[in-house]
Order: C-alpha cells, then structure tokens, then sequence
C-alpha cells in the first residue's frame, strides 16, 4: 500500500510537470524563441548524461567524446553561448570524479606516469603564473590554467579505459566514424560554400574564424575555407591532420586483427584526404602528407616479420595510398573548379620555384622574427602571467569590459616567455621531451607486435604537436580537440603494453581470398 500510494504520487508530480513544460514550450513556439527551446533541451541532456556518466563512467566519456566533437555546431547557431562552450568540461569533470571513484574502490587500474616529476615541474610554474604580479587580471590566469592543465588527467582516462583488444577497438571505430562524419560534411561544405553548416549571420567573435576566403596569389582564384562542425577552419583543418594520423594507424592495427571494419577503416582514410585538399590549409596538407610518409616508413621498420604478418602492414598502406588516389580522381572529375582552385594555391605557394613561394618565410623567417620580439617585451624575465597570449582571452575581456591585450607573439616558444617568462620554454622543452623519451621506451617494447602502429602513430602525433606545430605557435596545444587527444592517447600508449599479457604473437588472421575475377589490392 505505501508503495502503491508513492507509484501515485510520483505519477501525479510527472503530469504536473509535463504540463508545465508543455506550456512553457508552447508559450516559446508562439514567441519563436527557438533558442531557448534549444537551450532547454540541452540542458535536458547534459543531464541525463551526467547520470549516465555517475552510473557508468564509461559510457559517460563516449557521450562527452561525441559531445566535444559536435559542441562547436551548437554554439554556432546558439549565438556563441558561453554555458554551451563549457559544457563539455562540465560533464568531462563529472567522468573525473566517477573514474576516481572506481579506482579508490579497487574496480579500474591506475597508473604513475614516467614523466609525471617533469610535468609538476611545469604545472607549478602555471600556477605561480596565475598570480602573476604582471597579469592584468586574475581571471586571465584561471583561463590560461584551465588551457593548459585541465586535459591533463585525461590520459588516466585513457589509461583505464582500454583493458582489452576489444575496448581498442571500440575507440578506434568511433573515432573513425566521428572523423568521416566530419570530413564529409567539410568536403560537402567547400564544394557548397560557408552558407551550409553556418547560420545566416554568425555571432561578431567567430565572424573572422568561420567565414573565411582565400584567393591564390598569382592567379587570384578565390575558394572558401571549410570549418565543418566546428566554429574556426583553423580548428578544423588541425583536427584533419590529428585524426589521419590515428585513422592510418587503425587501418594498419585492424589488418593485424580480425576484424570486419576493415572496409569502413579504409573508406574513412579516402574521405580525409579529399577534406584534407579542399581545407585551404597548407599546414594540414604538408601535416598529412608527411604523417603518411613517416607513419608508412615507421609500420615497415616495426612489422612483425618474425611472424610473418608484415605483408599485411605492406598491404594495409598500399590500400590506404590506393583508396585516397582514387578519391582525389573522383573529385577532380567531378568538382575540378573547387579542387582546382586549392591545387593552384598549393602550388603556387609551396613550390619553391614559385614567385609566390611562402615556404622559408612561414618556416623560418615569420617564427624566429616573432621569437625575438617575445625578447622585446618589458617582462619577458617573468612573463605577463599564463592566460595573457591563450586563446580566448578575448572572451576575458568581455567580461572584464576591456579591451582584448595586444601583447601576443605568433610563434609557441615566444607566446610562453610571454605568458611565463624565460623558464617557460625551458620547462615545456624538459617536460615534452621526458614524455617523448617514455613514449619511445613503450614504441619500442611494442616493436613486431599487432599493437606497434598504434604506438608509434601516438609517439609521432605527440611529438607533431608539442614541438612541430609549437614552434609555429601554442594555438594547436590549446585547441581543446588536440589537446583531448593528446592526453587520451598518451593514457592508451602507456596501457597498451598489458593487452599482449600472455600472448606469444600478433594474433594470426587468415588471408581472403578473391572471388574469380575479382580485384585485389
């Protein structure tokens, strides 16, 4: 009876409630308050995501991936909400807290990091930093903190979450099918034009980040820069060049692994080379090419040919070679105004017999002008306090009511003498280079195993990002997606070396053979 009368009750508070919400939504449709139907409806969401996270942390971190994947998509039509930018930290605070629970009751592994003395180091002086006597404002170094450290804990994410072949490749898939989501949409977008995936008039601070045209120097050719899903082409071109790199290695993983998604793997690899071209971007178009180059280079030198599977990482990077031509031929057949136009400013700009040739000066001359300006600065001994240069500062600002600082360098080594004074290269340095020596150890443990693509496939993306793309700037370290995957990757190198636990070899998988008159690649 107790029971039943509370089964009532709650029944009666639900119908209130429903009726309420329906008003209140009905009230909005009538007014064409859609965003804050929308905003409504998230905040629903996120929610029920947070259950599901305190319930299964797991699951959880999947729903926040897919989340921080598509956040930027909302915030564009949602008028740059700030709460909408920071949600995904919300709910990644949340998977922090039920992962600690799990590993404080016994249930998830927890792990020491090699390098972690080197990066206290590092993570002492930002917080010194924050309070800054130079810093104009403390709100600036809580930002710059934020940046720079709260994606840290991330890889004793990674760290737990992979226990087996299968929960590798359950991260592997997703991303693959989130990357080819993205691609596609992007490639759809710069044949389009900005008008699709934008709202008709974008918020006044990703103005100048989402709506972008280039024209090729010599033959004036305009063309569109894509930025998908995501607010800024930068952002998008970045996460191109990051996502290659683990799809290639999946590919090659997956052709040591019996696994069915072979076919889905490799059409994904094909899509990102026909986004990668049509991005504008000559950063992620020499990123991707050289990632091949290394990475092909790399699966060759660490195949398991003791056991004779290195046929299959053979087979595995000229599929890849195979699938990305024959997609670059379709879409020069198909769309060769739109790729024309990228391959003319390619070529024009980074070919050294080119009058337009941009390639010592973007490599050289334009970085090391800016690191010695850095040296110009009143207070490059101890710097204007960490957040000062960070990206956006401009919404700080805002806040603050003042003016964005106009104290910035473009070039990574001078933006953190800026920001932390002269130790400041000098620690990132030791820190990222005692993470790399580690990772090399583990790169090399791995070396003629099914696991060694993916180890040396997170080794190179980290070294790309701390010190290739660092020394063009900071901007891609503190662009969150980057900054998520480094930390997650760096948990799942140093997790991997226990899934071949007992195992003698890569694991055989039989050769398919072709139907007659079948092709084979």
């Amino acid at each position: 009876m107790p029971a039943t009368r509370n089964q009532s009750l709650v029944g009666v508070c639900v119908l209130v409630f429903g009726l309420l919400l329906a008003w209140e939504v009905g009230w909005r449709l009538a007014e064409g308050d859609m965003k804050s139907i929308i905003f409504t409806a998230l905040g629903f969401i996120g929610c029920a995501i947070v259950v599901t996270t305190l319930r299964n942390w797991r699951t959880g971190f999947y729903l926040f991936f897919v989340w921080m994947m598509f956040e930027d998509l909302v915030r564009k039509y949602m008028g740059n909400n700030l709460a909408v930018f920071f949600g995904k930290d919300i709910l990644l605070a949340f998977v922090y807290v039920a992962l600690y629970v799990e590993i404080r009751r016994g249930r998830e592994k927890a792990f020491r990091p090699p390098f972690l003395f080197a990066l206290s180091i590092f993570f002492w002086l930002g917080v010194l930093q924050v309070f800054n006597p130079n810093s104009p404002h403390i709100l600036y170094g809580l930002l710059g903190f934020k940046v720079y450290f709260y994606y840290v804990p991330l890889m004793f994410v990674g760290y737990a979450l992979i226990r087996t072949d299968a929960d590798l490749l359950r991260l592997l898939t997703a991303n693959a099918l989130i990357a080819g989501l993205i691609a596609a949409l992007g490639t759809f977008q710069a044949i389009l034009g900005n008008t699709f995936l934008n709202p008709a008039k974008l918020d006044p601070n990703l103005e100048g980040l989402g709506n972008l045209y280039k024209s090729t120097p010599l033959s004036g050719r305009i063309f569109s820069l894509p930025d998908s899903v995501f607010v800024s082409s930068g952002r998008y071109a970045e996460y191109l060049v990051w996502t290659f790199i683990v799809v290639m290695a999946t590919a090659a993983y997956l052709l040591l692994h019996p696994s069915g998604r072979r076919t889905i793997i490799f059409a994904v690899v094909g899509v990102l080379g026909v986004a990668t071209l049509l991005s504008g971007s000559r950063s992620a178009v020499v990123g991707v090419a050289a990632s091949s180059l290394v990475l092909s280079a790399a699966f060759l030198w660490g195949a398991p040919w003791r056991w004779g599977q290195a046929h299959r990482l053979v087979r595995a990077i000229r599929r890849s070679l195979i699938v990305a031509a024959l997609s670059l031929a379709a879409l020069l057949l198909l769309f060769p105004e739109e790729a024309g136009s990228r391959i003319a400013y390619y070529s024009e700009t980074l070919n050294p017999n080119s009058s337009a040739y941009e390639g010592v000066n973007r490599s050289w001359d334009y970085p090391i002008h800016n690191l010695l300006d850095a040296f110009r600065d009143p207070n490059w001994v101890l710097g204007n306090g960490i957040g000062t240069t960070t990206l956006g500062g401009q919404y700080v600002a805002n806040v603050l009511g003042t003016q964005t600082l106009r104290i910035a360098v473009e070039e990574g080594y001078g933006q953190l003498i800026i920001e932390m004074g002269i130790l400041g290269p000098i620690l990132w340095i030791l820190w990222t280079a005692v993470l790399l020596y580690s990772s090399w150890k583990v790169v090399r443990a791995l070396r003629n195993t099914r696991l060694f693509p993916i180890a040396i496939a997170i080794m190179w993306y980290a070294f790309l990002l701390l010190y290739v793309f660092t020394y063009a700037g900071l901007a891609p370290y503190e662009n969150y997606i980057s900054n998520v995957f480094l930390w997650l990757l760096v948990g799942v190198l140093f997790r991997l070396p226990d899934l071949l636990s007992g195992l003698a070899g890569p694991v055989a998988v039989p050769t398919r053979r072709p139907s007659r008159g079948g092709l084979r690649f």
